[in-house]
C-alpha cells in the first residue's frame, strides 16, 4: 500500500476496481480544511479521462507494470502480431488495444504497457510521430481555394487516409502525428 504522497506521473494504480494511470496530480494545501491531490486519471482499459480529488494521506493500491519495446511484424485475421525485443517472443493483439492502428508499419518499433503480476498487455502505444509514403493523392490545382491552409485526402502505404496540404504529391515521404493524425512536414 502506498498513499497519496507517493503518487507520480505515469504511476499506474487501482481504483473502483479498475487500472488507472496518474496524467496528473498536485498536492493542494488550503488556508482553511485539511489538505488534499487532485488528479487527472487515464483509464486503462476504455482510454477515458477522469478527474478526482484524494484526501491527502489516503492509502492507494499502486500496481506494478513494466513498459517494454516491441516490433510489429504484420496483420491477419487473428490480429496484430508483434516481436518482443528483448525475448524475441511474438504475441497477437486486437486492434481495439491500439489507437490509429493503420499508421502501424511493418517493422516499426512501438512500446507496451503490460501488467507484470498476469503478464497481460494493457496498452500499445505507438510512436508519437511517423513517416509514411503517400501512395496516392489527387494532384492539387493553384488557385483552386481562397485560403492558405487548404487540405485533400492522401492514401498512405499503410492503407490509412489522412488530409495533407495541396502542394504534398503521390510518392513523397511525410510525417504523420500518430495522436491526432495530422500531416507535420516533409520527410527529410
Amino acid at each position: 500500500m502506498a498513499t497519496t504522497a507517493d503518487f507520480r506521473n505515469g504511476m499506474c494504480i487501482e481504483y473502483n476496481g479498475k487500472l488507472y494511470v496518474l496524467v496528473y496530480f498536485q498536492h493542494v494545501k488550503p488556508g482553511k480544511g485539511p489538505a488534499f491531490v487532485r488528479t487527472k486519471l487515464k483509464n486503462l482499459e476504455t482510454g477515458r479521462v477522469l478527474e478526482n480529488t484524494f484526501t491527502a494521506g489516503v492509502k492507494i493500491n499502486p500496481v506494478r507494470v513494466e513498459r517494454r519495446p516491441y516490433q510489429y511484424l504484420y496483420t491477419d485475421e487473428l490480429g496484430f502480431h508483434f516481436m518482443n525485443q528483448e525475448t524475441f517472443d511474438e504475441i497477437t493483439l486486437q486492434g481495439d488495444l491500439i489507437e490509429n492502428n493503420d499508421l502501424l508499419k511493418d517493422g516499426q518499433g512501438v512500446e507496451m504497457l503490460v501488467l507484470a503480476d498476469e503478464e497481460r498487455v494493457l496498452t500499445c502505444e505507438m510512436p508519437p510521430f511517423v513517416e509514411l509514403e503517400v501512395t496516392y493523392t489527387e494532384p492539387g490545382v493553384k488557385g483552386d481555394t481562397a485560403s492558405s491552409t487548404a487540405l485533400k485526402p492522401a492514401k498512405l502505404e499503410t492503407g490509412a487516409m489522412i488530409n495533407v496540404p495541396l502542394f504534398i504529391v503521390q510518392g513523397e515521404k511525410i510525417r504523420v502525428d500518430t495522436r491526432t493524425r495530422d500531416y507535420l512536414e516533409r520527410a527529410k
